[in-house]
């Protein structure tokens, strides 16, 4: 199994100022291997692929090696099949008759990460008083925030340093086996419905609340976007307000993940077999009324937490056909059609009186447990603040 740690980098000043050189000069690389590839197109009428830019590049850098000589080699590769990969596909989009997107010059703001093959160029070292450190080729060891051990059988495979509003991250890329994480059995299964009202609805009756974090902080952001409008363009001033503008986008963002998690571990935890609806949610991203709710609840994120969670803990997912579930009354079983602005479910037939989500999320774990192999004839899973309940 595939996995990527993140952590926060505590660089010094002089170790900042090393790492936007390398970005600088990887930038300048890119760009240059960019425009290679189109004057050799214009004056040879054939393309450059990834080999010879290799060699070219190599050559440069062995010359120049107080610049790009200060670039790791094999970070040097990376970066020209990143640009082998995007030329890859706009050719793929022009043979599909899609819209190609020709790849673009990278100015300063659309490059922000440099990546390395794990051993070479970069790797964790211990420090002082059990910390660990992050070492980068001529940069030297970082102070690391170190909040999550990995794994002593992982097999580390590929790393990204990327600088996000002036901070720097690395993400590492690891494999591990599965079901790594010891569960223990409680012989209880869940039907889950996902709603905008409540995140989260079970079929034990319990609910997640949706805290609705975008939703929260949109008046301090339009405040903010407003203000930078106002100020003279390209100005210091305006480039305050974006990075203010940044960060706040980048804390909704965390504490939307934070809470998800939170949500996806404990289902996990608690539960040996979880029931989802397998609902496409293109409907309502393109529905203008609920694109920002739904896209601010994250539901595809918390589809991808409770999946590889489960993967990790050997869990089962079963996907099911989302059809009348909300109609269908779950223990008479009869047809109650309602609105989606009736949020309780009243069935005429046996008198039950209950939640509509909770209802929905109850008919989900019936048909989980009647077609365990999910609508398909498959196992299918996807490969996707307050008190979480």
């Amino acid at each position: 199994m595939l996995r990527t740690y993140k952590y926060l980098l505590r660089p010094t000043s002089q170790q900042s100022q090393s790492l936007d050189f390398l970005l600088w000069q990887s930038r300048l690389v890119y760009n240059a291997a960019l425009e290679q590839r189109i004057t050799t197109y214009k004056e040879m009428g054939k393309g450059m692929g990834y080999a010879a830019q290799w060699r070219f590049f190599r050559d440069v850098r062995r010359a120049n090696p107080e610049t790009t000589g200060k670039l790791n080699a094999s970070s040097l590769q990376h970066l020209l099949r990143r640009l082998d990969k995007a030329f890859l596909a706009f050719f793929r989009r022009v043979k599909a008759g899609e819209i190609p997107g020709f790849p673009r010059f990278k100015g300063r703001s659309r490059f922000k990460s440099i990546e390395f093959t794990y051993g070479d160029g970069c790797k964790l070292r211990p420090g002082q008083n059990g910390r660990m450190n992050f070492y980068i080729q001529n940069v030297g060891e970082m102070r690391l925030c170190y909040h999550r051990a990995i794994p002593k059988d992982a097999l580390l495979k590929h790393v990204i340093v990327k600088q996000v509003n002036k901070r720097w991250y690395i993400c590492i890329m690891l494999e591990i086996e599965s079901a790594r994480v010891q569960h223990i059995p409680t012989g209880k299964a869940v039907g889950i419905d996902l709603g905008l009202k409540s995140l989260v609805a079970l079929s034990s009756g319990e609910h997640a609340e949706n805290p609705r974090w975008l939703r929260t902080s949109l008046a301090k952001l339009r405040r903010l976007q407003r203000h930078a409008s106002r100020q003279v363009r390209g100005s210091n001033r305006q480039q305050k307000s974006y990075a203010r503008i940044a960060r706040l986008s980048e804390r909704t963002v965390n504490q939307r993940a934070d809470y998800l998690h939170k949500v996806s571990r404990r289902l996990v935890s608690e539960y040996d077999l979880i029931a989802m609806e397998d609902l496409p949610l293109d409907f309502m991203n393109r529905n203008p009324h609920l694109a920002l709710s739904s896209r601010d609840a994250g539901f595809g994120m918390l589809r991808q937490m409770i999946e590889y969670k489960a993967a990790e803990a050997g869990i089962q997912i079963i996907a099911v056909n989302p059809s009348y579930t909300t109609q269908r009354c779950s223990q008479c079983g009869c047809l109650v059609l309602k609105d989606l602005s009736v949020r309780v479910h009243d069935c005429p037939y046996c008198g039950l009186l209950l939640d509509r989500d909770i209802n929905a999320a109850r008919n989900i774990l019936q048909i989980a447990l009647q077609n365990p192999l999910g609508r398909s004839g498959q196992d299918q899973t996807w490969a996707v603040a307050p008190s979480v309940f």
